[in-house]
């Protein structure tokens, strides 16, 4: 294998289509097993075609390729920002392949994600990472920011059916 950032490695980022769910469908079962949850994962290849690539769709991906192969992905949406005013990107997911690592796929992938927000005036890029995550370090490093006094929390769909009970509307 040619050594990190080898000029003549090809890196190409482009949208995913309907026809890449499969991929992206890998790509989210890798990086669970990364974040040491591989049997979290419930999405299917329909789930994804339905939600992604359908009118109304919920979110987004890109997709990385090197010298044709596919190497990493972001799956993405907009979400609101009531301080700002305008909608901001928020990445749900970004993961680069084992043996893509250290070739700047993870810089092209954030970098086109920037390009997006830019273009449809998306106002910041937001995003969450496991506090052991070694990639914290890659993000410091392209000016991104932890936000420590921010919590992240959250309902899964059995709090959801708790919470909607006492619902009398």
């Amino acid at each position: 294998m040619p050594a990190p950032h080898d000029p003549t490695r090809r890196i190409r980022v482009r949208f995913a289509e309907p026809a890449d769910a499969a991929l992206v469908l890998r790509f989210i079962r890798e990086l669970a097993a990364y974040e040491k949850a591989p049997v979290a994962v419930i999405a299917t290849e329909d789930d994804l075609r339905r939600h992604g690539f359908a009118p109304g769709r919920e979110f987004e991906a890109i997709l990385a390729f090197v010298d044709g192969e596919p190497a990493g992905f972001a799956v993405f949406h907009s979400r609101f920002s009531t301080w700002l005013g305008q909608p901001c990107l928020y990445l749900e997911d970004l993961y680069v392949a084992a043996p893509m690592r250290g070739l700047g796929v993870g810089r092209r992938l954030l970098a086109r994600l920037a390009t997006i927000a830019l273009e449809r005036g998306w106002g910041r890029i937001d995003f969450q990472v496991l506090d052991w995550n070694p990639a914290r370090d890659f993000y410091r490093r392209l000016g991104m920011s932890h936000l420590a006094e921010w919590l992240r929390y959250g309902a899964d769909i059995d709090a959801l059916r708790r919470l909607a009970r006492h619902d009398s509307g």
